[in-house]
């Protein structure tokens, strides 16, 4: 028991620094690019000095956060994992927020800080199955069934619940539970704070259309689609993710 808390722990050390560069390395590349505004209406920009002083706050907030996320009971490391991102969703956020950075700029940049990740990271998930097959369907149905292995492998609340099914060549993963989205809504609805599930929202749950159109990688938008979203007091995300023949 002791060896397995210890190999748990080296690994999760190992994860958070690796964690930790790659949201420095996105933070470099987004906020050194973003205009400010002060609160004279004067322009500005961030120095790596600035930059240095978000990540470190961000930094001390995750590690502040991090019990109330419960990782240990959670079912598996791949759900761990997402959860752990989240707060630095949450913690990207809220110190933002308390440099004075209005509303709406904030999720925004949220929201580019997030998805210079995600690209990145589902591109390197996507490709050997973009290699092996040029079909776009064929992209889609592989890689999302790759991605509910890990991470989002669905062993049920409180981890990932999620029913999955084909419409033809579609495939449809129906989640009615989703761990960041809950631990988001859990700390907006503790600290009376909507801004918090809001900046989830506007970054996480935006992601899965370019994704789609990124895995698809078939020069085309509309590989996927969804009408409902847990984030937005939905009982379900409801998604499709579309399949476009080769052929067609």
């Amino acid at each position: 028991m002791r060896i397995v808390t210890t190999l748990k722990s080296i690994r999760w050390k190992i994860t958070r620094a690796g964690l930790r560069q790659v949201v420095k390395r996105a933070a470099r590349r987004v906020l050194i690019n973003h205009a400010f505004e002060d609160a004279n209406g004067h322009s500005y920009r961030w120095l790596h000095s600035d930059i240095e002083t978000f990540m470190a706050s961000v930094e001390a907030d995750v590690s502040a956060l991090r019990p109330q996320a419960t990782l240990d009971a959670l079912p598996s490391f791949g759900t761990q994992l997402m959860v752990e991102f989240a707060t630095y969703t949450i913690s990207a956020g809220r110190v933002l927020t308390n440099l004075g950075v209005p509303a709406e700029v904030t999720r925004q940049l949220v929201s580019d800080l997030g998805w210079d990740i995600y690209r990145r990271l589902l591109g390197l998930t996507s490709a050997p199955v973009r290699m092996m097959t040029r079909d776009p369907g064929r992209r889609i149905r592989w890689t999302i069934r790759m991605l509910l292995w890990f991470p989002f492998g669905a062993h049920g609340a409180p981890g990932y619940a999620v029913e999955t099914s084909r419409d033809g060549d579609d495939i449809l993963t129906h989640f009615t539970h989703c761990p960041p989205q809950t631990l988001a809504r859990r700390l907006s609805e503790q600290e009376g704070d909507p801004e918090i599930l809001e900046v989830f929202r506007k970054s996480w749950c935006t992601f899965d259309w370019p994704g789609a159109d990124l895995i698809a990688d078939d020069g085309h938008r509309g590989h996927y689609r969804r009408t409902r979203t847990l984030s937005h007091g939905d009982s379900v995300c409801d998604m499709c993710w579309i399949a476009r023949s080769a052929q067609q």
